[in-house]
Formats: C-alpha cells, sequence, structure tokens
C-alpha cells in the first residue's frame, strides 16, 4: 500500500469482534507490528506490557522474563481486548489513501473472464455480496485469502490437514484482583491440563482454562468450580469463583491445529488462520501472522506491479518456503508444550512435565533460551529441539540420582520415549525437510495452464 498500489479489503463484518483468542502479542509479534508501521495500534486501546511468564506447579512457582536484552525499551509483550486492536488495524488500513474497505461477504474466485474460477486458471479476483446485497466481481491481480478458521475457500488453495485438538478453551474475565506477577502471563500446569491468566486491561484479567475432551461437560459451571478451582492460585481463586457463578461472561472455543500444503495458484495466495493454526497455548498466532506479513511485504516490494501472474506466483512461491522455520518452530513449541503439560497420569510422562518446570524455574539460560522461542524473538527450530531434549536429559539425570539404579534407568529410558513421542510427529507433519533445510525444501508447483507456444 505504502508503494501506492491500490488494495481493497472486503471485510465480512467490520463491527468489533469478541473473541477470547488473540489477546496476547508476543514481543516477537510486537517487532514485526513495529516494522510494519503499525506499532501505535497497540497504543489507546487500555492494553498492558508483558514482560514474562510465571509458572505455578503443585504450590511451587517460578517467574521466566523475556529475553530482551539488546531490543529498544518498547520491545515486550502486549496484551489486550482483541476486538479494540482489531478495530486499530483497521483504522490504520483505512486511513491509506489507495485502500477501499467494504464490508461484504466473498462467495467465489473469478477467473479473467469473471467467470467462476477453476484449476488451471490464474485468479483474477472475487465474486462478493455488498452489505446491500448486490453481488459484485472485483478484479485483482493478487487476491490474498484470509478468511479465517472457517475458510470456505482453504480447498482450493491447500491441502488441508485439520485437527481438532480433543480440548477446548473456556474464557472467563476476572475483575477486581491483582496477578500474583503484575505484568506477566501465569501458566498454571494443573490437573488435567493448563490455565492460562494474562491482563487484557489494567482493571480485567482473562482466564482461559483448558478442558480436555471431544465435548464440554453438560454442566460447565459446576466442572469448573469442582475440577478446575482447586487448582487456581489461592489469590486468584476467590476472582476466579466469582466470575464462575456470575456465568454470564462464561465463552467457551474448540482448539484446532491446522497443517496445509499449498496449492499453488497464480494470482492467489491462502494466509493466516485459514491456511495453518496451532495450539493456542502459548499465544503464537499473531506472532506467525505477522511475521508471514513482513516476509510477504519484503518478497512482493521489488516488483513493479503484479499484472504478470507468472513473475508474481515466483515470489510467492518463495513465501511458502521461506516462511516455514519460523511458522514451524512457533507451532511445534505450542503443539510440543500442551502436550507436556497435560496430565496423563503416566508416571514417564509426569517425569517429563516435572522436568520442564524445573528446568525452565533454572533460570538462565536455562529459561531464557526456551522463552527466546516462545516469545518469537528467537524462532530456530535447531534450538527448540536441542532445548526440548534438553529438558528430557535433564529429567533422565535428576532419575540417576544419587547413584543409577534399574527402575531409574528404566524410567529415564521411558522418559525420552515420551519426549519422542511427543515432538517428531510434529515436526514430521510440518515437514522435516521444510523446516530444517528449507532451501533444499520442493517449491510449490504452478497450476497454471500456459498458452501454447506459436507455431512456426
Amino acid at each position: 500500500m505504502q508503494e501506492g498500489r491500490r488494495v481493497l479489503c472486503l471485510e465480512r463484518d467490520l463491527n468489533q469482534p469478541d473473541r477470547i483468542v488473540g489477546e496476547l502479542l508476543q514481543p516477537g509479534g510486537y517487532l514485526k507490528l513495529k516494522k510494519l508501521g503499525l506499532a501505535h495500534c497497540v497504543e489507546g486501546i487500555k492494553s498492558e506490557k508483558v514482560y514474562g511468564y510465571a509458572l505455578f506447579k503443585n504450590g511451587k512457582s517460578a517467574v521466566v522474563k523475556y529475553p530482551t536484552e539488546g531490543h529498544d525499551p518498547d520491545v515486550a509483550g502486549r496484551s489486550f481486548h482483541h476486538g479494540r486492536f482489531v478495530q486499530k488495524l483497521r483504522q490504520a488500513a483505512a486511513d491509506v489513501p489507495t485502500l477501499t474497505m467494504r464490508q461484504a461477504f466473498v462467495k467465489r474466485l473469478v477467473n479473467s473472464k469473471g467467470s467462476d474460477w477453476d484449476e488451471g486458471e490464474a485468479v483474477s479476483g472475487v465474486a462478493y455480496k455488498s452489505s446491500d446485497g448486490t453481488e459484485r466481481i472485483a478484479r485483482a491481480d493478487l487476491t490474498i485469502v484470509c478468511d479465517g478458521m472457517y475458510s470456505n475457500m482453504r480447498k482450493n488453495l491447500a491441502e488441508p490437514k485439520v485437527k481438532h485438538n480433543p480440548s477446548f478453551f473456556v474464557g472467563i474475565i476476572l475483575r477486581g484482583v491483582k496477578l500474583p506477577h503484575p505484568n506477566h502471563g501465569h501458566v498454571v500446569l494443573a490437573k488435567p491440563s493448563p490455565i492460562l491468566f494474562y491482563p487484557i486491561s489494567a482493571t480485567e484479567i482473562r482466564c482461559l482454562v483448558d478442558v480436555p475432551g471431544t465435548k464440554l461437560p453438560k454442566d460447565l459451571p459446576t466442572y469448573l468450580q469442582t475440577v478446575v478451582a482447586p487448582e487456581v492460585p489461592e489469590e486468584l481463586r476467590e476472582a476466579f469463583l466469582q466470575a464462575v457463578n456470575g456465568g454470564s461472561n462464561i465463552r467457551t472455543m474448540q482448539n484446532t491445529c491446522l497443517y496445509s500444503a499449498p496449492l499453488h495458484q497464480p494470482g492467489a495466495l491462502l494466509l493466516g488462520d485459514a491456511f495453518n493454526m496451532r495450539h493456542p497455548l502459548t499465544g503464537g498466532g499473531m506472532t506467525v501472522a505477522l511475521s508471514d506479513c513482513c516476509l510477504l511485504a519484503d518478497l512482493l516490494q521489488p516488483l513493479p506491479s503484479f499484472s504478470n501472474p507468472i513473475l508474481t506466483a515466483q515470489s510467492t512461491a518463495d513465501f511458502y518456503t521461506q516462511r516455514k522455520p519460523v511458522c514451524a518452530t512457533i507451532n511445534t513449541l505450542a503443539n510440543a508444550l500442551y502436550k507436556v503439560f497435560c496430565f496423563t497420569g503416566d508416571k514417564a510422562h509426569e517425569e517429563m512435565r516435572q522436568a520442564c518446570f524445573d528446568y525452565l524455574s533454572l533460570g538462565g539460560v536455562y529459561s531464557s533460551g526456551p522463552v527466546s522461542l516462545l516469545s518469537g524473538l528467537n524462532p530456530s527450530p535447531n534450538i527448540l529441539v536441542m532445548h526440548f531434549f534438553m529438558v528430557a536429559l535433564y529429567g533422565v539425570g535428576r532419575l540417576l540420582r544419587p547413584r543409577p539404579t534399574l527402575q531409574g534407568l528404566w524410567m529415564g529410558m521411558a522418559l525420552l520415549l515420551v519426549a519422542a513421542r511427543i515432538i517428531f510427529p510434529i515436526i514430521y507433519a510440518e515437514g522435516i525437510r521444510a523446516v530444517f533445510l528449507p532451501k533444499l525444501a520442493p517449491r510449490p508447483t504452478s497450476s497454471i495452464r500456459r498458452p501454447p507456444a506459436p507455431s512456426d
């Protein structure tokens, strides 16, 4: 847009959204927001700075800080009401003279003739239903599709593997109470699964309770009172029960993972939750989205125009391969940490769970390395795998002290097996070569039908 390109933004609903996710922007995501010139969008919405995390398990706690040394003083996490942040982003976009924003429902992709797009053709725009009920055609050299987790165009632009995690997030807002560690996210390694707390304004704390299972309990308030409340830190328990008993602000959502292999259709690109999702435990979704925006802007900026779908497609193909190490690191960390933090009753898994808590509690490089991944400040897949198995080996070392025993050796082997069973399937789903050797990964192939060569 800043190069003078004309942009049409079609939003299904321009009203302020009200969601229980997308409320925590990690420091790495904030840096990407600054790079895009949009740092002001976290101002004036009563956002709170977040400087790290407090971990709780079995009555013990530990605090880990974001490793922001070497960055500007403003670099920290930000937490806020999701809808307020979205409205600020929309206003920033609307202020660009070459951008037009409309409320509309996009129905399908179209080709250069304005007809329904078909496989093998270049995408030349969309057909949409405007707010007055009129169906219209919008033509564009490049169509960026980001229509969310319930995308109706995903099937045209990707081969998705949607996996609904066997859990739900239950969102509650606590008022009239302070966090034990102000300006920090709080993670409770509870039974049966994690509980999160973080500020979304100076007077409100968001609580997200992970409820395992394919269905929510029939009597959700009773479940929260009897199963979850005893696991909540004592300083927050009374406010938690008051919010549950109030009942009016209890919200739920199903947690979803989505791995997609891009179907590279020239003239179109798939972004956001429509293309890729991970467990929301670590709050990495917005960091991935903003990182993708920065990368895509860098790849498209040198092109004088997008009128040649073949040339444009070469840049967008590079986008799919170059994004992989960063997004896969954040995805893998989120999905692996969720599996580690859940209580299963298995002794080896509990050893891994305790080892993770104790490892982070050591501080220094033991916490700064993993938290640099979590924060998006250093999303390196190699560092992720190194620290994941350092946690496992740390757990094994504890089992062999003060001297090795057969039971300790057996449990240590079981712990390593638990670690391998958690992380290797996740990395495999992301694509081993794409994650660790992106330059050797195959680029998405174009499906466009090229015109036949002229005959002699």
